[in-house]
């Protein structure tokens, strides 16, 4: 059976994510602009890029090499075409991470935006393993018990997500990334408007 993230319309995907009472897009659009230009990086690779919401703050005078991984290529066809202005620095990588992560290769700074709730700690530190990061920006999302996914119109396009999520806890990723030899640096929170959090914490060697 497909991984539920192959199925799943990009459309309805970030119309959910951008609708005012869920806020997430928009959230996660500033957010990762602070995040490419946190460190002397040259290089980036983020995981689960979808449609590529971000990748207009990226200045080629600056980055060399933006790897864009996810396991749907429909998705992967999308960043291509919105952002032809990163023609020679954007790679994209489709890739199912819990399967196989021997396309992965190094980058200065490795994202993970409400990613690792879909792989587990283990794919996660695996694949710290195998890119070899300088420097690592998580944000994971802090719901206070409240559904994962929000509530919205577009809702019943996640039903299956339940198959392949793992609730994701601040101590536990901070343990699991330790392991693999890195610290934690910074950590911030946003509010969204529906009672939850986006928390951004960073590590480095």
């Amino acid at each position: 059976m497909k991984n539920p993230w192959e199925e799943i319309d990009l459309t309805s995907y970030e119309k959910h994510m951008s609708l005012d009472s869920v806020f997430q897009l928009q959230m996660l659009n500033e957010m990762m602009k602070s995040q490419f230009y946190s460190y002397p990086i040259k290089s980036v690779m983020i995981l689960g890029v979808a449609g590529g919401n971000g990748l207009e703050h990226i200045d080629t005078n600056i980055f060399t090499k933006v790897y864009g991984v996810d396991i749907n290529e429909s998705y992967l066809k999308s960043c291509i075409s919105r952002y032809p202005e990163l023609n020679g620095v954007l790679d994209v990588i489709k890739a199912d991470l819990t399967q196989d992560i021997k396309e992965l290769t190094y980058a200065d700074l490795l994202i993970a935006n409400l990613f690792i709730e879909y792989v587990g700690y283990e794919c996660f530190q695996r694949v710290l393993e195998q890119v070899k990061p300088k420097y690592i920006s998580c944000i994971i999302q802090k719901d206070n018990d409240i559904s994962f996914v929000s509530n919205s119109p577009y809702i019943h396009v996640f039903d299956r997500l339940d198959e392949v999520h793992h609730q994701i806890d601040e101590s536990t990723l901070l343990e699991a990334v330790s392991q693999v030899g890195y610290k934690k640096i910074m950590q911030t929170e946003n509010e969204l408007p529906n009672e939850k959090r986006l928390v951004r914490i960073d590590f480095g060697y």
